[in-house]
């Protein structure tokens, strides 16, 4: 009604000044100008709709049961623990627990964060409704603070409509919406958007009608402020990290339950040799496999389309450029090398040595780790630095010089070497690398580097001729698998014995 008058005042106004005589443009542009304003403050102000996902208590099509998420069956355990007093609420009430208001999932990004969301809903049949940090935080104030009011009342308001009894919030990347408060200098909208979700959170009780549950996820969480992880807001914080052996494992198994796998296929092995994978880049390596499987219009998924899988997941696509012929043999002596030191300092270890381009890489050697490790020892770290010195040697032995192929592999070297003193591991014993002298801590990583360039050295220098006959067969080939490289290892022993 306002809108409707305002418009015919103005309509009004302006013929008066036309009957007058008076230009009446400049009045025009402004109130077209004050128009704009206005509808863009509406528009960035206004009702914002967040989907809704719904929840159910079995498996239909686009739900997410826990049983669907394979490799993080500790944080599982946790979220369905935490999830009974929303399926519960009468036994939590005759125990006296005070029911969560919040859950926060914490993990590197690919873990199974969201999909553990989802989930919960299914588990606890409510109303799922996502978002994003980001889709609360605007230039103009106020605004975040109201979208976090329509966010909880439109959870409520769903979950009726829906006749359910519970609401699950998702907030993903909350780091963007609960950052410590006044670590934004330029404005306050983001410390306003923050006091009211935490605001909406201690008015959360299990006697509402509908009983709202906030679930979060962050790789973040040391970004997060104080007051969003005290008790009676996000009570619990859950691990979510990337798998070991077994849960990679299980979300491989997962992931080819759709796709015909050949008789050659074992997963296990290719678990194995999938260290440090997450949930997603799991699932795009069976994609990527079935993706070459259907270019080479091949009716099942063969152990070589998975390990070339592995491969572009890690690398990168193959590239199109090709290095000329000389370039080419050095890059087949620098892999080699890596490849042959492995092999020296722990057998069996080599998976694949090719030179064909990917990403950044020339070339690389694919190692098959004995097995899940989270602690070093340093004759390992320096073991690593063993191999990744390889390449530069070889070179240097076969060829006479060395080439900057080399770069990355020195800047990992010089890290481990750091990590052995940082972490006490070094004949200086436990020290603060920060008060150390001037050039002492470089003295000692030096020392360490050279001792292992001697050693790899003397191993190089033994098997020159298995390097120059490996290199060759790469250069014809391109590739060439663990097992063949052993097979040169073992004639050449027996030939020197």
């Amino acid at each position: 009604m306002l809108k409707e008058i305002g418009i015919g005042g103005g309509l009004g106004l302006i013929v008066g000044l036309l009957l007058l005589g008076l230009n009446i443009y400049p009045l025009i542009f402004i109130l077209v100008l004050m128009l704009l304003v206005f509808k863009m403050m509406d528009m960035k102000g206004g009702m914002k709709q967040f989907n809704s996902i719904k929840g159910g208590a079995g498996r239909r099509s686009g739900l997410i049961c826990f049983q669907d998420i394979g490799g993080q069956n500790s944080a599982k355990r946790e979220l369905q623990e935490a999830l009974d007093f929303l399926r519960d609420p009468d036994m939590i009430k005759a125990m006296g627990i005070r029911p969560l208001k919040g859950i926060l999932l914490v993990g590197p990004p690919g873990t199974g964060k969201t999909l553990l969301a989802r989930a919960a809903a299914t588990y606890t049949n409510s109303e799922f409704i996502p978002a994003a940090g980001s889709e609360f935080i605007e230039m103009y104030a106020g605004v975040g603070a109201q979208r976090v009011r329509q966010l909880f009342q439109q959870a409520r308001t769903m979950a009726k409509n829906n006749k359910k009894k519970s609401a699950i919030i998702f907030i993903d990347e909350i780091e963007i919406l609960g950052a410590k408060r006044g670590s934004h200098s330029s404005h306050l909208e983001y410390d306003q958007t923050l006091n009211q979700l935490l605001v909406e959170m201690d008015g959360l009780s299990l006697d509402d009608e509908v009983t709202i549950l906030m679930v979060a996820a962050t790789n973040r969480h040391d970004l997060l402020d104080k007051a969003l992880l005290r008790p009676g807001r996000f009570d619990r914080i859950v691990q979510v990290e990337l798998p070991d052996c077994e849960g990679r494992l299980q979300i491989l198994n997962i992931h080819a339950r759709n796709k015909p796998l050949a008789s050659d296929v074992n997963l296990e092995n290719i678990a194995m040799e999938t260290f440090g994978f997450s949930g997603a880049q799991l699932e795009s390596l069976t994609n990527e496999a079935a993706i070459l499987a259907f270019r080479e219009k091949a009716k099942q998924l063969g152990t070589k389309h998975l390990k070339e899988a592995i491969d572009k997941v890690i690398m990168g696509e193959k590239l199109d450029r090709r290095p000329d012929k000389d370039e080419c043999m050095r890059i087949a002596i620098h892999e080699t090398g890596h490849a042959v030191i492995s092999e020296c300092i722990r057998p069996s270890s080599i998976s694949t040595v090719a030179i064909v381009p990917r990403g950044k890489a020339m070339g690389y050697i694919r190692q098959i780790p004995e097995k899940d490790s989270y602690l070093y020892t340093r004759e390992h770290l320096e073991g690593q630095i063993a191999v990744l010195l390889g390449g530069a040697v070889s070179e240097e032995e076969v060829l006479g010089s060395r080439s900057t192929g080399a770069t990355m592999d020195f800047e990992q070297a010089i890290e481990l070497a750091r990590t052995i003193i940082t972490s006490g591991l070094s004949s200086m014993g436990v020290v603060s690398t920060n008060d150390l002298p001037n050039g002492v801590l470089h003295e000692y990583m030096k020392e360490i580097i050279s001792s292992q360039e001697e050693r790899v050295r003397k191993l190089i220098r033994n098997y020159l001729p298995v390097i120059k006959n490996v290199a060759h067969y790469l250069l014809e080939k391109e590739r060439i698998s663990g097992n063949y490289l052993r097979e040169l290892l073992r004639r050449e022993q027996k030939n020197a014995v």
